[in-house]
């Protein structure tokens, strides 16, 4: 995974939680609660916490198109018509964090769903470490997988107070990349924002044929970025030792080639996970600006 360098620099930091606390004291015990194993310490100084007050907001099963996906749901409460919003989490899943993110988009009027995309190959927070993390779930997940999971989360929301009409999708890291498919996989997106999502294929898995690797992950994000007709806005830092600014430039130019009307930002002072606030590399400015930019770019292209 070419972010691993990466991940594994934000977690050295010692943190007020660092010390004499056991790592699976913050694990997440229910969907959208604590913190995974593989990200501790947490950065508890940084970390943003989103009441729930006037949401209704929680885990809860669904069942779609033959499918049974856990999401965590945010939305305000009792009502409906609502602009609907997917966040796709972390390889971490979705914990305390990806749950925030829906409970600020919730406050804004959205009903957003955070779905568990890693449900038939494990649960990231089971894993202490981000490699093993890697090779017993996230290597494992295949891409049409995720993709008729989302597809499920938004034939649930049609049908449970959401305006698919006004469907927007945001995702980081793993779920970034995931972004950026999710908008070519499905039309009905009208906006999409990927945080720092991977660009280009990156070191294969070990012990994984060709043809294992092409069926579960086919196409990346500068492969279906020319034909790409949803707008998608691509927040990346600059210090990113995974994505770095050659993928970016790869990705623009192939954007280039469409009409999709998709913008990369780059931030000059950040790196990897800049908006990940119970993480070190946590970048306030940045994060706060790009949040700013997600919300204004929703609303131009009819998903708010």
């Amino acid at each position: 995974m070419p972010n691993l360098k990466e991940d594994f620099d934000s977690l050295v930091a010692k943190t007020s939680l660092s010390d004499g606390v056991d790592r699976r004291t913050f694990m997440k015990t229910a969907l959208g609660t604590g913190f995974a194993a593989a990200v501790l310490p947490v950065t508890a100084q940084t970390v943003i916490k989103t009441d729930s007050e006037g949401l209704t907001a929680g885990a809860l099963d669904i069942e779609e198109n033959g499918l049974s996906v856990p999401i965590y749901r945010a939305q305000p409460e009792g009502k409906t018509n609502l602009p609907v919003v997917l966040v796709v989490s972390e390889i971490f899943g979705v914990h305390e964090h990806i749950a925030d993110i829906a409970r600020r988009f919730a406050k804004l009027g959205y009903l957003a769903i955070a779905p568990n995309l890693f449900k038939r190959q494990g649960d990231p927070a089971a894993f202490a470490s981000i490699p093993e993390l890697y090779v017993n779930v996230i290597s494992k997940v295949p891409d049409d997988q995720v993709l008729g999971d989302l597809d499920a989360c938004v034939a649930w929301a049609k049908k449970n107070g959401g305006n698919v009409n006004k469907l927007a999708v945001t995702g980081f890291c793993w779920g970034g990349r995931i972004t950026w498919l999710y908008a070519s996989h499905n039309p009905k997106v009208k906006a999409a924002a990927a945080w720092y999502g991977g660009l280009v294929r990156g070191k294969d898995p070990e012990g994984k044929t060709e043809a294992e690797i092409k069926a579960l992950t086919p196409k990346q994000p500068v492969d279906i970025a020319a034909t790409l007709k949803v707008p998608v806005l691509g927040l990346y830092g600059a210090k990113d030792q995974g994505i770095t600014q050659d993928h970016v430039a790869q990705m623009k130019a192939a954007l280039a080639k469409g009409s999709s009307k998709s913008e990369i930002v780059v931030y000059p002072n950040s790196g990897h996970a800049f908006n990940a606030d119970y993480r070190p590399s946590y970048v306030e400015a940045d994060a706060k600006d790009g949040w700013k930019r997600v919300l204004a770019w929703f609303k131009e292209h009819g998903a708010s």
